[in-house]
């Protein structure tokens, strides 16, 4: 049996145990670069899956991120950023973790490994033909991914898989397929390191791009944000007055008048202009 690329042994760490402080740096920091380049070679691959994404949200459908271990914990955190960060609703932007939301703290390396749960979780959830389900694992075999994406199929939703090696068995279950082709770790099958990187910064360009095709920036400003703590209203006022040309202390005093609506209070200045 073939071994995975995520399963190998890096030779460029073989004797890492025997390195200094400084080295291992070093070759920590080499090694992620990899995951840069890996995102690049894809990208080409995540453009058909956006689309659908797009085409998704635009209508009543959701966007559902499967994963396991540190790939679920990874979907989880893009998925719980897209209603501060823009304002989008949690229930139609969603990520799924094997286990429950109890690995996201303690690792429950068995959840990964019931195939029915899998099934199960996007039952519950009442995935359609309007839904988008996208499975991530670095390996491409995690069996609770390969059932969330089988039982997603078969209720006509749109499917994506995101893995880490050439091959996997999710890539089988999905229509449009992403390979962060990032190779062995740092330490050997440590995914963890730079397949998981990679993953993040792939997941972090997919999000950002769909808000940005639904509307819901202004130039490259967060207007849909919400302004719940000081940071963010502080935000908010640079936000307004560099979108509108008002000062900062003007801004402020009409986000305040339309309880901190960042788009609203845009609109009212740029209705007076």
């Amino acid at each position: 049996m073939m071994r995975q690329q995520t399963e190998g042994v890096n030779e460029r760490s073989r004797d890492i145990d025997l390195k200094s402080i400084p080295e291992i740096l070093s070759i920590i920091n080499a090694e992620d670069r990899k995951a840069v380049d890996a995102v690049e070679s894809a990208l080409p691959d995540l453009v058909p899956l956006i689309e659908k994404a797009v085409e998704s949200l635009s209508g009543s459908g959701r966007i559902f991120y499967v994963g396991a271990g540190t790939s679920g914990r990874l979907g989880v955190i893009d998925a719980a950023e897209c209603p501060p960060t823009y304002g989008f609703p949690a229930e139609r932007f969603v990520g799924i973790i094997a286990g429950g939301l109890g690995s996201l703290v303690k690792a429950h390396e068995t959840a990964e490994d019931d195939e029915a749960n899998g099934r199960q979780v996007i039952a519950e959830h009442q995935v359609g033909s309007e839904d988008v389900v996208v499975g991530i694992s670095a390996s491409g075999g995690a069996p609770f991914v390969c059932g969330a994406l089988r039982e997603a199929h078969e209720r006509g939703a749109v499917t994506g898989a995101i893995l880490c090696n050439q091959d996997g068995p999710i890539a089988h279950e999905a229509e449009i397929v992403i390979r962060l082709l990032t190779g062995p770790e740092v330490i050997s099958g440590s995914t963890r390191m730079k397949a998981a990187t990679a993953q993040k910064m792939l997941l972090t360009s997919f999000s950002t791009t769909v808000m940005v095709k639904l509307g819901r920036v202004t130039g490259n400003f967060m207007t849909c944000m919400r302004p719940t703590n000081a940071k963010l209203r502080e935000r908010a006022k640079f936000i307004v007055s560099n979108v509108t040309g008002v000062s900062e202390q003007v801004a402020g005093e009409a986000l305040e008048k339309n309880g901190y609506d960042i788009r609203k209070t845009v609109q009212v200045f740029r209705s007076c202009q």
